[in-house]
């Protein structure tokens, strides 16, 4: 029942997105590689693309090569699409050091990553090779393809490193980043990804576009995510008080996935080439504590609290990100994008689903 209703809140979802007014007629047809494809971003993106043709948006369907590590894996995360004739699955890894063989494509999405933190002290190397080699391989193929019309590459918006407090985090405002901190083989995976899709569009004019999204939830994380969103989140779910570990002064925006998706496929079809584009709702600025909550005031019924327990000694800053990522998004929003949802309507769908 609880993947139903996952399943549905994810429908109304992408119906949300393809309301968006965007020239979805550019992937009229388009075969389209989505890395990553069993994961949170990477499942809606196929399931956007998928959705396309039965809605009307483009007047032939497009065929989908969802590129997965685990095949069955991916089948059970995306069961409600996973018979859909225009979607095929190949097994790839991009941690392997060698070139991606991938059929010829129109497009590429790359939102293969391990986003959690929980993986950057255990898997470093897993963390970093495919937002490094993985890029340069897809771009690689795609640039061999018969008609390249674009790669989107999912960065995050932890290449910004540590940075002064700001209200107004735009995409040049860059500060420092160790590289030689563990923490930071995933910051400095996207970075060096960003960089390749640069090169390879001043050097080969093959069209790339770049999104930062920030801090992206919604119904399809996985309960051992591991960030402190998601943490919360599935603490309310299982009827757990919010145990927090730090002082909660770190300051977030939180946005809702369905408006994210929105605007990485605004980048894709109306955003200039190798030029970043964060994708955030500044509306849904939230410090940890008041995350937490709020989380715990949406279900009074719950009768949860929010506990507070000494601040860790290794607080965000000692890792080379700054303890307050407020984005600038005027650059999206000049190509028409808004996002919809608040985190009291985003987190009730997100907890309501599961």
């Amino acid at each position: 029942m609880a993947t139903n209703r996952i399943q549905i809140t994810q429908r109304q979802d992408v119906s949300t997105i393809l309301g968006s007014d965007l020239p979805w007629n550019k992937l009229d047809g388009c075969r389209v590689v989505v890395t990553g494809a069993a994961g949170f971003l990477g499942g809606y993106l196929v399931r956007t693309l998928l959705a396309l043709y039965p809605s009307g948006k483009v007047d032939r369907p497009l065929n989908v090569i969802a590129v997965v590590r685990d095949v069955p894996q991916a089948r059970a995360r995306l069961g409600d699409v996973t018979d859909d004739p225009n979607l095929a699955f190949q097994t790839s890894d991009l941690n392997a050091i060698a070139r991606l063989e991938v059929a010829d494509c129109n497009y590429v999405l790359h939102a293969a990553s391990q986003a959690s933190p929980r993986f950057y002290s255990v898997d470093p190397v897993g963390t970093l090779l495919p937002n490094a080699l993985g890029t340069a391989a897809l771009l690689a193929c795609l640039r061999s393809s018969a008609d390249p019309r674009g790669m989107l590459f999912v960065s995050s918006s932890e290449v910004y490193g540590d940075v002064p407090s700001s209200r107004s985090l735009h995409e040049e405002a860059y500060g420092v980043l160790n590289p030689t901190s563990i923490r930071a083989c995933y910051a400095e995976g996207k970075r060096f990804g960003e960089a390749l899709c640069a090169a390879w569009y001043h050097q080969y004019q093959l069209p790339t576009y770049i999104v930062r999204p920030f801090h992206t939830y919604g119904p399809g994380l996985q309960e051992n995510d591991g960030r402190v969103f998601a943490d919360f989140a599935f603490n309310v779910v299982r009827g757990e008080n919010i145990v927090m570990n730090s002082d909660g002064a770190a300051r977030r925006a939180f946005c809702y996935v369905s408006d994210a998706i929105a605007g990485f496929f605004t980048v894709l079809l109306t955003g200039e080439p190798a030029v970043p584009y964060n994708v955030a709702n500044p509306a849904g600025e939230l410090s940890v504590y008041e995350l937490a909550q709020l989380l715990v005031n949406l279900y009074p019924q719950k009768m949860l609290s929010v506990v507070r327990r000494a601040p860790s000694q290794s607080g965000a800053r000692s890792h080379g990100i700054s303890t307050e990522l407020l984005p600038d998004t005027s650059r999206l929003t000049a190509l028409g994008w808004r996002a919809k949802i608040d985190p009291e309507q985003g987190f009730r769908r997100m907890i309501d689903a599961y």
